[in-house]
């Protein structure tokens, strides 16, 4: 077409054209979108949850679950073993007083251990719809204070912290039990060894039910709970007022 042009006569001064700005038109809209369907229905078969469930999912949980599995798949590769704990079967999860949680150094979701639903009557699907990270289902009065253990426990990894908070939970759950759970959370940063030689820090902790926090509105105040640490044959070691 160059070429053609230049042999043509020339009238006067010519003005260099601009190019036309790109305009998406619907059936390319409509390509992309299903383009885009199609790789996320792929994402979709590939996670490592029941049929019934996939069928459940929208694209946002799609992402979430499949960003929780990356996660995680980068902080415990095929050829590294898991911590303690993390291998455990559905059964043996069933006996334990909580579910299990595994936090990244920011505080992102790294791990949830199925038997969540025991303690929230959320599915792990459910609970990621509030968001990635430890601070999107609890309570917000809590945010403070997790922020400042997980720092002590960075800081001094191996030092078990506990703090307690209100998770997110079911309407079903919220109705039974007049609002939300208070879930103690106790664990400790540990080390990861990478293949790479590198050396990744994780939270991992283990979190239980507790009496209900009292309200501002409550009767009752702070004074209703009191706070009690014991070595492993329940001596005192301390307790509060």
């Amino acid at each position: 077409l160059q070429a053609e042009m230049s042999c043509l006569p020339r009238r006067g001064k010519q003005v260099p054209s601009t190019p036309r700005p790109f305009r998406s038109t619907k059936s390319a809209s409509k390509a992309r979108r299903d383009q885009i369907n199609a790789e996320l229905q792929a994402l979709r078969s590939l996670l490592p949850i029941s049929a019934r469930e996939k069928e459940r999912l929208s694209y946002l949980h799609t992402m979430a679950l499949v960003c929780l599995q990356l996660r995680g798949a980068q902080l415990f590769p095929p050829d590294l073993a898991l911590p303690a704990g993390l291998a455990l079967g559905t059964d043996l999860l069933s006996l334990l007083p909580g579910f299990l949680l595994v936090l990244s150094a920011s505080g992102k979701l790294v791990y949830i251990s199925e038997n969540v639903t025991q303690v929230l009557g959320l599915s792990v699907v459910e609970l990621l719809a509030q968001g990635d990270t430890v601070f999107d289902i609890l309570d917000g009065q809590a945010h403070e204070d997790v922020r400042k253990q997980l720092l002590l426990a960075q800081e001094e990894p191996g030092r078990e912290v506990t703090f307690v908070g209100e998770m997110h939970t079911s309407k079903a759950f919220r109705l039974q039990h007049g609002g939300n759970r208070a879930v103690a959370v106790h664990g400790r940063f540990a080390a990861l060894s990478q293949p790479a030689s590198s050396t990744t820090m994780v939270f991992l902790a283990l979190c239980t039910l507790v009496a209900r926090l009292p309200t501002d509105g409550d009767a009752g105040s702070q004074d209703d709970l009191f706070q009690s640490t014991h070595i492993l044959d329940m001596t005192f070691i301390d307790v509060t007022e």
